[in-house]
């Protein structure tokens, strides 16, 4: 498995992993957007959405916090239907608002989650190789290191971009409103403020991370050698994506739960006028979840989260994985015919 992926690694050049990235992410949200589109108008329909309430919306790439409009607004996920549940809704939103209607809340997606997954992608790559130089190709350590610290740089990168998007699609700013409520704010708050939310998005994505590319290496290559191939094929990576994505997802899914309460909280203290109660921080949150709901409370929410999650990684990275081998065959023929 090392050999395999170093030899595609030397073949590909950082834009051309950027760019496999970037392709996973796009094809990743086209295939997971309906599923959640679906899944809030289930959650509209059954509990209506009052002005400047919160709901979370994932793609199984990110998150996005919606806050919702008024009353009268034509806002996708206000749209009226009845729907007797998931495959009853996807039919008949095909039906009344056509097919397009699925693909609601794909710009807020794409414009987040394109640079935070190129990033991502791409740092995990350059750092392996950096580390593989270093401790060894066989190391065990390196996917969790490459991963955690990958993923502690495109959070942190993402994040005050995450805050400001936010503030946009809530109060429909122009770019000089929204400086002006930015330098505001940092004048304050001080320029920590934008990073507001980044210690539960790490606390949830780092150890994600380093789990997720662990055991992803190590599937990989124990199903390589059970059929034998030298290269992972598109169906080795998606099943070693799937797998190591549910197991990551189960284990991290408290810090999630926290995660998706600290966020709805903060947005509608913000968007009602609420006084912000001072129990913010991530452990005094879980206590809170724990003593209302018990144990499990911090595990609500486990089946929706794995069936998004599952797809959402095996896609992406067999399609990263498809596109870095498609440039490094390509590479190797301009090599041959110069």
């Amino acid at each position: 498995m090392a050999e395999m992926s170093d030899s595609t690694l030397d073949k590909t050049t950082i834009i051309q992993q950027a760019i496999a990235s970037c392709c996973g992410a796009i094809i990743t949200s086209l295939f997971v957007t309906p599923l959640d589109v679906i899944k809030t108008r289930l959650q509209a329909q059954s509990n209506p959405f009052s002005k400047g309430k919160c709901f979370v919306y994932s793609n199984g790439l990110m998150d996005h916090i919606c806050v919702c409009d008024n009353g009268d607004s034509k806002a996708w996920y206000k749209k009226t239907g009845h729907f007797k549940g998931t495959l009853d809704a996807f039919v008949k939103i095909i039906q009344i608002e056509g097919i397009k209607s699925l693909w609601s809340g794909l710009p807020p997606t794409l414009i987040m989650a394109l640079p935070t997954t190129v990033i991502y992608f791409t740092c995990y790559d350059q750092l392996s190789e950096a580390l593989k130089s270093r401790l060894g190709k066989d190391d065990e350590h390196i996917p969790v290191l490459a991963g955690s610290l990958s993923r502690f740089g495109s959070v942190t990168v993402v994040s005050p971009l995450e805050l400001i998007r936010t503030r946009m699609q809530y109060s429909k700013l122009s770019y000089k409103q929204l400086y002006m409520c930015v330098s505001s704010k940092v004048a304050a708050d001080g320029w920590l403020s934008l990073w507001r939310g980044w210690s539960s998005t790490v606390l949830r994505d780092v150890p994600f991370s380093a789990m997720y590319w662990y055991n992803y290496e190590r599937f990989k290559k124990i199903i390589c050698e059970e059929v034998g191939a030298h290269e992972p094929t598109f169906f080795v990576a998606f099943t070693s994506g799937a797998a190591s994505g549910s197991i990551a997802a189960v284990i991290t899914l408290p810090f999630d739960v926290v995660k998706t309460h600290r966020q709805t909280e903060l947005w509608e203290s913000e968007t009602l006028k609420i006084p912000q109660r001072d129990c913010t921080s991530t452990w005094a949150v879980m206590r809170k979840i724990v003593a209302k709901n018990g144990i499990t409370g911090l595990f609500a929410g486990v089946i929706p989260r794995l069936f998004k999650v599952a797809p959402a990684c095996a896609i992406m990275v067999s399609t990263y994985e498809y596109g870095k081998s498609f440039f490094s065959h390509l590479n190797e023929k301009m090599k041959q015919h110069p």
